[in-house]
């Protein structure tokens, strides 16, 4: 399962509206750690990743184990159930690490695998698989996009000079990781005051090579609350208005999954004062601008007495160089 779940990594970003799965053939009598067939679900339209793994697998599919992150499909959508194809291949054994939520699965894969007489097993994994599948299974079940909300500061809280200038606060390693970031994502959403300030492109830019690298058909969808400059870096560029729950749901419904939240302080405080925000994702410098004068994270009112903190839950902190990366949740109930 581990290997199915680095197989689907690299899809994060590529198949929405469908899920970004990794699947794994295991032939009968393979030794532990020897021949395996992986697959990854492909872009829409393409094949999903369990029939990926048993096309590269071939003939040493029958009585194999499949191993994949997510329940397989049962019905009939830009291409045919990979429950057909599982039986089809002769797999004796299916390990799936979690249920899909979608209404046209929901189980129905997973007895349709145990009618036709194959072992299903369902849990292995389930804990990094629904790590990985966050934002989609919030999406099946919601109907909205799952919402990062990134930040870059000084270790004082400054996401730029009194000045504004704000070029470069953190390091080329941790840049490369937020473009990563914004790879993985369906959309990247800013305000109309940051396209006025920065003119950002928001396009994915990484070496070739890279995993997350990303053509020019295969950029997130650019999304400005507000109006953007006819010639702004950010054309073409959906632009959306008005409250921010139904912007998501405007979002949700164009099939994106992931939104890439990257300011500016006003959008930030926005999103997170309306507690729309399911991840923080925050790059720390080591720099101090060492005064009260630099613009903060959030532009706006915040808690007024200490009982009044949003607490959040550390996912991971992660060294890029020099600096750091915290991934935050809202805390547990």
């Amino acid at each position: 399962m581990g290997r199915a779940l680095t197989e689907a990594e690299p899809a994060r970003g590529r198949t929405a509206p469908n899920p970004w799965v990794g699947a794994v053939v295991v032939p009968s009598g393979a030794a532990l750690g020897g021949e395996w067939f992986p697959g990854a679900t492909a872009p829409p339209g393409g094949p999903h990743a369990e029939v990926s793994a048993l096309a590269a697998a071939g003939r040493r599919s029958e009585s194999g184990t499949l191993y994949v992150t997510l329940e397989p499909c049962a019905h009939h959508g830009r291409t045919p159930p990979c429950t057909d194809a599982i039986i089809a291949a002769g797999i004796r054994r299916v390990v799936v690490a979690i249920e899909d939520p979608d209404p046209h699965v929901a189980g129905r894969g997973i007895a349709g695998l145990r009618d036709a007489g194959i072992d299903v097993e369902v849990g292995i994994g389930a804990e990094a698989a629904g790590e990985q599948l966050a934002a989609y299974l919030k999406h099946r079940r919601t109907g909205r996009p799952w919402v990062v909300l990134k930040l870059a500061a000084s270790l004082d809280g400054r996401t730029a000079a009194r000045d504004g200038s704000s070029r470069w606060i953190t390091g080329p390693a941790a840049r490369r990781d937020a473009h990563r970031l914004r790879a993985q994502s369906d959309a990247v959403l800013v305000g109309a005051g940051t396209v006025r300030a920065d003119d950002p492109a928001l396009t994915v830019r990484l070496p070739p090579g890279d995993p997350f690298a990303r053509g020019p058909d295969e950029q997130p969808v650019r999304v400005v609350l507000g109006r953007a400059p006819a010639t702004a870096a950010v054309r073409p560029t959906l632009e959306l208005g008005g409250d921010l729950g139904e912007v998501l749901d405007e979002l949700g419904g164009r099939g994106l999954v992931q939104v890439l939240v990257e300011g500016g302080p006003t959008v930030a405080h926005a999103f997170h004062h309306a507690g729309l925000v399911d991840r923080y994702v925050l790059y720390l410098a080591p720099a101090l601008f060492g005064g009260d004068d630099g613009r903060p994270l959030f532009a706006g009112p915040g808690a007024s007495a200490i009982g009044q903190l949003w607490r959040g839950q550390v996912r991971s902190v992660t060294s890029l160089e020099g600096d750091l990366k915290v991934e935050v949740s809202a805390a547990d109930p």
